[in-house]
């Protein structure tokens, strides 16, 4: 099953960025209450940007690389997303996975 990256706008106009394999249900979450702290009571939140990825680790590490980024270079990344292809390029790949004993 896939993971994605999501990058969603709250009520107030930030940004908040996470990771999930069902986005829709994540934000319900937030919307809820139940997700996470920063988007509790800055809900309702718009989704603007969503990146699939083949497995967690390198969900994780493009969540990371987007978070680390200013406002000014989100704001950049939501309003022309062929932006994040060059963010995926610059991740270090993902381990392999270990073999089976058979």
């Amino acid at each position: 099953m896939a993971w994605y990256v999501y990058v969603a706008r709250c009520a107030d106009g930030t940004l908040y960025c996470g990771i999930a394999r069902d986005v829709a249900a994540r934000i319900s979450a937030h919307d809820a209450g139940t997700g996470a702290r920063y988007t509790r009571g800055r809900g309702p939140l718009q989704v603007v940007l969503v990146r699939g990825c083949r497995d967690k680790g390198r969900a994780l590490r493009l969540e990371h690389s987007i978070k680390q980024l200013t406002r000014a270079q989100k704001e950049a990344l939501v309003a022309t997303p062929a932006q994040l292809d060059r963010l995926v390029r610059r991740l270090r790949p993902s381990p392999p996975r270990p073999k089976l004993a058979q």
